[in-house]
């Protein structure tokens, strides 16, 4: 098999962009559903309940285009095959979450954010940071974007209508894939970013959740 070469990943990376940002996505692993006695549909949402499940979903189908561009851009700037291998997997498994909710948000009648175009290149230039910074480090941000996206998932399980079964399932397994990919890079030797770092990255995701369940 031919060796990529830098321009070759670069052609990578720019197809994956557009790809995550204009493209239908197809997810590996069937969507999650809720399990109903005898098969029966699950209950219908009011206007309201649809609107708010719409904009929390909008908001997880952000995190969900900020992780492809964060996985990209670490892979794109590692010398470690081992750890690129590592994150291209895992950027497959976070395309099955933005194929659920891009899913989701269609059968709520939602559309996705206005500015994923914004909130991709930020999470691009910071994966692309945490990357040159060395291959520890750079797991140590996924560490960190992983526990936070778990925190901002158990808020969302909190938030949603008691009656939007589907919503909650979707959710949930997103919450348990992040999980494991957490434990995944703090197995593969990631340490976490200093605290200022921390309270840094939980002010931008605090400015992206607030933008995109608007906008």
């Amino acid at each position: 098999m031919r060796t990529l070469t830098p321009i070759d990943r670069l052609l990578c990376v720019a197809d994956q962009s557009l790809r995550t940002l204009w493209g239908h996505h197809h997810a590996q692993r069937p969507t999650p559903r809720p399990s109903s006695a005898a098969g029966d549909p699950p209950p219908a949402l009011d206007e309201a309940e649809q609107r708010l499940s719409g904009a929390l979903i909008r908001v997880d189908h952000v995190g969900e285009v900020c992780a492809q561009a964060l996985y990209t851009a670490q892979a794109l700037s590692t010398r470690d095959h081992q750890l690129r291998a590592h994150l291209i997997a895992a950027s497959e498994e976070e395309t099955d979450h933005l194929a659920w909710t891009e899913q989701r948000l269609r059968e709520l009648g939602a559309r996705p954010s206005l500015l994923n175009p914004l909130w991709y290149a930020g999470a691009f230039a910071i994966g692309t940071v945490a990357a040159r910074m060395g291959d520890r480090t750079s797991l140590g941000f996924v560490i960190e974007t992983e526990r936070q996206v778990e925190e901002h998932l158990d808020s969302h399980l909190a938030r949603l209508p008691a009656n939007d079964t589907t919503s909650r399932a979707i959710v949930t397994q997103m919450r348990d894939d992040e999980i494991r990919h957490a434990e995944a890079a703090q197995q593969a030797g990631g340490v976490r970013p200093p605290l200022p770092v921390r309270w840094l990255m939980r002010s931008a995701a605090k400015v992206m959740t607030t933008t995109a369940h608007r906008i």
